[in-house]
């Protein structure tokens, strides 16, 4: 018989994708995911992953954003401005890209 201990919600941690974001080929793989869910709030969302994992007071600084004003337009649920995603993008060292939905045959 296997015994199992029941675990309360709040005794789980909140995951944090920041955590796992050590690798140039990582942040590439986590926005390409995000990217293709077409959602721009969950755009910023991850970006604002990457910037935390990166450095919040850094990627503000190479941005020429406050950081208040940075941590306001990333935030989970936030619709920034494409001029931001693109500044913070830059700072960050990575820049989206256009693929075509149907490729030709």
């Amino acid at each position: 018989m296997i015994m199992t201990k029941r675990i309360k919600v709040s005794e789980l941690s909140e995951f944090d994708a920041a955590e796992y974001l050590n690798s140039e080929e990582e942040v590439a793989a986590y926005l390409t995911t995000v990217l293709e869910e077409n959602d721009p709030a969950l755009l910023a969302a991850a970006i604002g992953d990457i910037a935390r994992a990166r450095g919040m007071s850094q990627v503000a600084k190479d941005s020429g954003i406050a950081r208040e004003a940075l941590y306001k337009a990333l935030r989970p649920g936030s619709e920034p401005r494409f001029e931001t995603i693109s500044r913070v993008c830059a700072a960050l060292g990575v820049r989206l890209v256009a693929q075509p939905m149907h490729p030709a045959h």
